[in-house]
């Protein structure tokens, strides 16, 4: 019987660039996003970007996830703390969702401390709505360094 949780990361394409040091870190640690698996095997099957705004790939990076059996789409960290975050992030969760019949977790690895700060500087997360969005990828003062 296969135990392993298979899971896609889909980055936005700001980040294009991206070697996923920090995904893949995190993944290996189990922190942020990714302590939901803590205890249990994690396979990444899909590491790609949106293709820019409106996210024209978001479709086609989850017929690939499918077919190779995710499980899980990590809608990687960067949507949420980039400048502006993704203004696309709900309608991409929502997609994949109802396309796939898959969960979509928001974020990968910890927020670091620098964008926390910044973002708190600008205000950009004081809506309520933000809290559960940032909830798996907030962690602790001392992780949130240790990303920077």
């Amino acid at each position: 019987m296969d135990t392993k949780i298979k899971i896609g990361i889909i980055i936005c394409d700001r980040y294009r660039k991206c070697a996923g040091g920090k995904c893949l870190r995190s993944m290996r640690n189990r922190e942020g996003a990714f302590s939901h698996y803590t205890g249990q095997e994690v396979e990444l099957v899909g590491y790609t970007t949106c293709d820019g705004c409106p996210g024209g790939n978001i479709e086609y990076a989850g017929d690939e996830m499918i077919k190779n059996g995710a499980q899980v789409i990590h809608l990687a960290t960067g949507f949420l703390v980039g400048y502006p975050p993704c203004p696309y992030i709900d309608t991409f969760k929502d997609f994949l969702e109802k396309r796939y019949k898959i969960r979509v977790v928001l974020g990968t690895h910890p927020i670091p401390q620098k964008y926390l700060d910044m973002h708190t500087q600008l205000g950009t997360w004081e809506d309520p709505a933000w809290k559960p969005w940032l909830a798996d990828t907030m962690t602790n003062a001392e992780t949130r360094k240790a990303y920077d």
